[in-house]
């Protein structure tokens, strides 16, 4: 599970990221909304390890230490830190993430025969900015889950490719709930999929749904009730 309370983030003249608290475990998709893209980047960047927090805390399994998060995790297409650059291949794309794996997990692979063992066949000879939104992040979530160490998918604003949710939604619920390798997977979003019940949180909104449900069945006598944030 990772768990964050108050999590934060200085930038020079304002928050990168306002205090911020939420939940996820293995097999639970969590939809963060955040209408600035810094923000959200900054959230996806705390996260998964790959930024420091200036204030809050922050655990993987109920053990804290930045360089834990950050083995266990995987950050996918953060705008200006890892998503790819349009004018690549989709080969030469596949080959650099491809080179940032341990050879022992990945063998000696390149990007030929992993494309064609993970049936990226019909768009290994696309540009990256020729790729449909839903491809383009199948393919990218797929790079990331070659590490099998990978237990944490942390998806920088997915809805940017398309206004479609069905896109990106279907797919990163699918990744949190197989049954043969659970996920806990966060997506940044500007705003919910309509209808959405599952598990949400807002940057900047330091108190979950779950904390508030907690605390008015404490208020009202009832014996409070842990779970995901939804």
């Amino acid at each position: 599970m990772l768990s964050v309370q108050q999590l934060s983030v200085k930038g020079r003249r304002e928050a990168l990221l306002p205090p911020t608290s939420l939940t996820v475990s293995r097999g639970e998709l969590l939809l963060v909304t955040g209408s600035r893209q810094d923000q959200r980047t900054t959230m996806a960047l705390a996260l998964s390890g790959r930024m420091q927090a200036s204030a809050g805390t922050i655990s993987w399994d109920a053990k804290a230490g930045i360089k834990r998060l950050r083995k266990a995790s995987a950050i996918v297409d953060a705008p200006g830190i890892n998503d790819p650059e349009q004018h690549l291949s989709v080969r030469d794309a596949v080959t650099e993430d491809l080179a940032l794996v341990p050879r022992r997990y990945r063998g000696a692979l390149l990007s030929g025969p992993w494309l064609k063992v993970n049936r990226f066949e019909d768009i290994a000879g696309l540009w990256m900015e020729q790729l449909q939104p839903d491809r383009r992040l199948e393919l990218l979530t797929a790079l990331a889950l070659a590490h099998p160490g990978t237990d944490l998918l942390v998806v920088d604003s997915p809805d940017r490719h398309s206004g479609d949710w069905a896109d990106w939604l279907p797919m990163l619920d699918a990744l949190a709930h197989d049954a043969g390798r659970p996920l806990a997977v966060v997506a940044t979003v500007t705003s919910l999929p309509p209808g959405w019940t599952g598990p949400a949180a807002v940057i900047g909104n330091a108190t979950t749904k779950a904390d508030a449900d907690a605390a008015a069945e404490t208020d009202a006598g009832l014996p409070a009730v842990s779970g995901a944030v939804q």
